[in-house]
């Protein structure tokens, strides 16, 4: 991976939750939020055009608006093909995944409008499309780069076979790929998906790394306050941890936007699982012994 397909972060703050956040309401109250993360060293910002029925995005801008010196410190990812019902303008109204260049070209000019940014570092196509055309959308992406729109190309959610298709017919590189991963749901690690990411030498991004707080329940989460306590770290911090250790160090896309909880998982983050510590929280995830 070149150095600009990698993350060198302990976490990318996702953003999909922003319009739900009061306090962060107002083009300077998020420019001020914005401005603390990158001060901290977190300058990687996860969004999606469907995050809020696109408002994540609008606001966003208009906070980088607010303060335009924070423009050349950000690091934008957004996915799109998602089409929601309210957005579908068929006779359906039907949720539908939509990768014609047609509708990327209009994805990623509205994106760069609404993030107010010149150029969205990764963008990622969020949902495999059984419609896509390969040559086409590959055509549109690569467009996009030689054009300085985008700086690459990635994917989320996608099978090996799905993504080498678009691959195989891109001349730039696919760059990342994001996809759900976390101690609570940890499959892609044993049947060969994971593997594939790496082999493929995607940037890895893990989506839901807490497990949507499965990760705090029951017997893992029992261990896990155990083993936090002994490492004197959250129990959070442990999980994310856990993930850092695997080879391609995931990305974690956290979710919360409170400073508090950022600074904590900021201050866990040099945290080095050794092995048998890895392998002895995963045996309490999966409920039985390593074969």
């Amino acid at each position: 991976m070149s150095d600009e397909l990698t993350f060198d972060v302990p976490f990318v703050l996702g953003m999909m939750r922003l319009h739900e956040r009061p306090e962060l309401a107002g083009a300077t109250r998020l420019a001020d939020w914005i401005e603390a993360r990158l001060d901290e060293g977190l300058d990687w910002f996860d969004h999606a055009d469907i995050y809020g029925n696109r408002e994540c995005e609008r606001l966003f801008g208009e906070a980088l608006a607010r303060r335009p010196a924070l423009k050349s410190r950000v690091k934008v990812i957004t996915k799109t093909n998602i089409v929601l019902p309210a957005r579908d303008t068929s006779r359906f109204g039907v949720k539908h995944y939509d990768t014609s260049p047609e509708y990327l070209n209009t994805r990623i000019d509205a994106s760069l409008k609404q993030l107010g940014v010149e150029r969205l570092d990764h963008f990622l196509l969020h949902r495999p499309d059984p419609l896509l055309d390969a040559p086409a959308t590959a055509a549109a992406l690569d467009a996009a780069i030689d054009a300085g729109k985008i700086g690459a190309v990635g994917v989320s959610n996608f099978l090996p076979e799905q993504w080498r298709r678009l691959q195989a017919a891109m001349r730039h590189p696919l760059g990342a790929h994001q996809f759900e991963l976390s101690l609570a749901r940890p499959e892609v690690l044993f049947d060969g998906f994971y593997d594939a990411v790496i082999a493929d030498n995607l940037a890895p991004m893990a989506w839901s790394p807490l497990g949507g707080g499965l990760v705090f329940e029951d017997v893992l989460g029992s261990a896990l306050e155990s083993f936090a306590q002994a490492f004197e770290s959250s129990t959070a911090g442990l999980a994310l941890a856990w993930l850092r250790r695997l080879p391609g160090h995931p990305a974690p896309v956290i979710g919360t936007l409170k400073d508090s909880r950022i600074q904590a998982l900021h201050r866990d983050s040099n945290l080095m699982l050794d092995r048998a510590t890895w392998f002895a929280l995963l045996e309490e995830a999966r409920s039985h012994r390593v074969p």
